[in-house]
């Protein structure tokens, strides 16, 4: 999976236009990518903690 991912994060020159696609280019800090990936993988944590949490809504399915 990882593999399918960082083929994905490439720096990429759009043929047509020539526009110049790099990641890389967000911020100049090295650890920027890593800090990002963290952040989202707790907030998906977070959401999962949260749901798991709440209390079971009964409600009637319409069908």
């Amino acid at each position: 999976m990882m593999n399918i991912k960082a083929k994905w994060y490439a720096v990429t020159v759009d043929r047509a236009s020539g526009t110049h696609n790099d990641p890389n280019d967000e911020s100049d800090d090295p650890r920027y990518i890593v800090d990002l990936l963290k952040r989202v993988v707790r907030g998906s944590l977070e959401s999962v903690y949260l749901v798991a949490e709440s209390p079971l809504l009964h409600e009637k399915s319409p069908i």
